[in-house]
């Protein structure tokens, strides 16, 4: 009889690449063209329209409602020449995944006919019913409104589908009393603060020909591929994105014969048609390569605005699931699909750029200049540590706590990697400061700060939040995360770093402080008082661990624990000062991410425990009962007890490893109700960490073994070496 496994490695075997021709061999050609862009709206919209976008583009102005009429007819205009049938509202709620409910363009009129028809009200402003929603308590589950409300500076873009193309627009998702239910609205939020303050300092002490600045992003995205007919035989791939059992194989990244190596011919296939669609929606996709692990895989865009950039990877994500399909692929995002080799991350590249082209992150061969560099850069370091636990939290979640601490992502415990020669930079800054001459102290020579190279020193890809010569790379976010969580984050926290060193910066040329004189003296004290969050080792060593605890530096390893940051004090006054979240949003986020935990945790526990008891267990079953009629048969035929030893010691070690699934079975379920009957989310949260999840092992490890055991023929779950290297 066949089994799911033995089908879907037949229908693997006998796959056929999927042609794939692009509109050009230029991409060029057709890069942004399905995209809303600034040629576009000038063949498209009134000259009034275009200046009115182009001002809410570029300086945040608002829109008039009279404007948006004729900016929703030009925009209609233009999908419709390009095929077009309807729009959609494009957002992106605390789900985690993108959302859109299409409406027609077409609308009936008195006279039995019908026109195409979009007005400025539609494309402002909508209201998706968000009682399914997550709210947080924001609200009641029976009031069903809420808003999205259009966002000007990311551009409305064509998705394509197999029988129609639709309009979407990016826009904020906020309810009915005005809190923000989404990832954006807080992250235009963050973007304006920070930029306000970069624009601020930058004026005061460096260059008042600074008028505006932003926040640049590159975004690597890595991600796993596994062929469809596998991921329907294994039901924890399909439900949970990760394989709850799965014995290693043999072969795995060992030979790290995978990294970088030839691109296998149905993936290129796969890359090509996913790029393509990439290209065409203004996605800068500019790498791609083979990943680490076996089946894993990276591209990479070039650097963008952050809300574009972040917009740009959720459509990416979305695009490139559904252009697996047509390749019969799945996509894996989880951050630990496999257990025994490398899971996914998302690295994100961030730096500050100003109105005038400069990367203030950028190192500059004028010792002069360095002082513009060291202010922000010291003011990066001084924020990631007071606000250490928060950035932690930003990046926590159920997938990322199986990658966080293990020999292949940045660990749990946030530190910052410079290089030897900032530390060594940094050093004589102090060193300065402490110097018991305090006539020299007082009038340091900023030409004394020393020339500073951009690629300064090699990369540390055990840190979780490194400076690599021009910008910093937060490493630890998850590969299935929504990046804006980390950007309201570190945006924030930098936006408030920036206005802070201003404000002590001013006390002290108030004072009589020469400008250079008070920069100095103020950014000597941050990195004195910082220090301990810089590390240039190993971030996976035990040795780290030991001497981050030395520090005091928190190793937050469950992510209901990790949480708590969002709601402590100093969070609370962070967010509600720099206006970036109320209370009431912030202790609903909080709320949300609870319960997402406990969500995704339930979900897999249930799931282990089905594969355990209606896969696993039959399996090593029918292997005994196999192993036992071989055994009466010996007998039979006169041989010795002795004779029959092996067999006989095997069916023991079948039964002990199924006792100890069904055990561990019936715990798990004790456990799961439990979990689910706590006074909070938060205590429901950390039942499932502490008394559920880790019931998981024990179940796994007997499984694996008697993957490893049981007869081939007996085993109906697809393999790792069959998921992994079966192409």
């Amino acid at each position: 009889m066949l089994t799911l496994r033995s089908k879907a490695l037949d229908t693997v075997q006998n796959r056929k690449t999927v042609t794939v021709t692009p509109p050009s061999t230029r991409v060029s050609e057709y890069f942004n063209s399905n995209v809303f862009t600034d040629s576009s709206m000038m063949e498209f919209l009134p000259k009034e329209a275009y200046k009115a976008v182009s001002a809410a583009i570029k300086n945040g102005e608002k829109i008039d409602r009279a404007i948006a009429d004729q900016v929703a007819t030009g925009m209609k205009n233009w999908a419709i020449s390009k095929g077009v049938s309807h729009y959609t509202h494009w957002f992106q709620p605390l789900t985690g995944a993108t959302a859109e409910k299409h409406d027609s363009f077409f609308e009936p009129t008195e006279d039995g006919r019908a026109i195409e028809k979009f007005a400025g009200g539609a494309l402002v402003q909508q209201e998706p019913d968000a009682s399914s929603f997550p709210n947080g308590g924001i609200r009641n589950t029976f009031e069903a409104r809420g808003y999205t409300a259009w966002d000007p500076s990311s551009p409305a873009f064509i998705m394509e589908g197999s029988n129609g193309k639709t309009l979407c627009i990016p826009t904020i998702f906020v309810s009915y009393t005005g809190e923000a239910l989404d990832y954006k609205a807080p992250l235009l939020k963050a973007l304006n603060a920070v930029e306000k303050a970069v624009v601020n300092v930058c004026n005061s002490y460096f260059d008042k020909n600074v008028n505006k600045s932003w926040v640049s992003l590159g975004i690597e995205q890595e991600y796993f591929l596994v062929d469809e007919a596998m991921c329907v035989a294994r039901p924890d791939l399909m439900l949970t994105g990760r394989t709850l059992i799965g014995l290693s194989p043999e072969k795995g990244q060992q030979l790290e014969d995978h990294y970088f190596g030839s691109i296998p011919p149905r993936v290129y296939d796969f890359m090509i048609d996913f790029e393509t669609e990439c290209y065409k929606l203004g996605i800068p996709l500019k790498t791609r390569h083979n990943e680490v692990a076996p089946s894993q895989y990276e591209c990479a865009p070039n650097f963008e605005e952050v809300n574009l950039a972040i917009d740009h990877n959720q459509l990416l994500m979305d695009v490139m699931e559904k252009v697996a399909l047509r390749h019969k692929f799945k996509v894996l995002l989880h951050e630990k699909p496999f257990a025994g080799i490398n899971g996914s991350g998302k690295h994100n590249n961030w730096s500050l750029i100003t109105s005038t082209g400069t990367n203030l992150l950028a190192p500059t061969a004028n010792p002069e200049s360095n002082i513009q560099f060291l202010s922000f850069f010291v003011n990066v370091i001084k924020a990631v540590h007071d606000h250490a636990d928060l950035l932690r939290a930003s990046i926590a979640s159920a997938g990322n706590e199986h990658r966080l601490g293990a020999n292949e992502a940045p660990p749990a415990i946030m530190s910052i990697f410079i290089g030897s020669q900032m530390t060594e930079v940094l050093e004589s800054l102090l060193n300065n400061k402490t110097s018991n001459n305090k006539s020299k102290a007082a009038s340091i020579n900023v030409k004394k700060i020393p020339e500073i190279l951009l690629d300064n020193t090699d990369r540390n890809r055990t840190s979780p939040f490194a400076f690599t010569g021009n910008k910093f790379e937060f490493r630890a976010v998850g590969s299935s995360a929504n990046c804006a969580n980390a950007m309201i984050v570190l945006n924030t926290i930098m936006a408030d770093q920036l206005n802070k060193f201003k404000a002590e910066t001013d006390a002290l040329i108030k004072k009589g402080k020469k400008k250079e004189d008070a920069i100095l003296e103020v950014l000597k004290g941050y990195y004195k008082a910082s220090k301990k969050i810089l590390f240039e080792g190993n971030g996976y060593s035990d040795e780290w661990v030991k001497e981050a605890t030395k520090r005091g530096l928190n190793n937050i390893k469950n992510t209901p624990e990790a949480l708590n940051a969002y709601i402590s004090t100093s969070s609370k006054n962070l967010f509600v000062k720099n206006e970036i979240f109320n209370e009431v949003e912030l202790n609903a986020r909080y709320e949300i991410m609870q319960e997402l935990y406990v969500k995704k945790i339930d979900i897999e526990a249930k799931l282990l425990a089905q594969l355990a008891i209606s896969h696993v267990i039959p399996a090593g079953i029918a292997y005994q009962r196999n192993l036992a009629e071989n055994v009466k048969a010996m007998k039979d035929a006169g041989l010795s007890k002795a004779d029959t030893e092996v067999q006989v010691n095997m069916i023991k070690e079948l039964a002990q490893h199924i006792k100890t699934i069904s055990i561990n079975v019936s715990k798990l379920q004790v456990e799961l109700e439990k979990a689910h009957h706590q006074a909070s989310t938060h205590k429901s949260a950390m039942a499932f960490s502490s008394k559920v999840k880790p019931l998981f092992e024990p179940i796994r490890k007997s499984s694996d073994a008697l993957e490893f055991l049981v007869d081939d023929e007996l085993w109906k779950l697809p393999k790792y070496r069959e998921m992994l290297f079966v192409k």
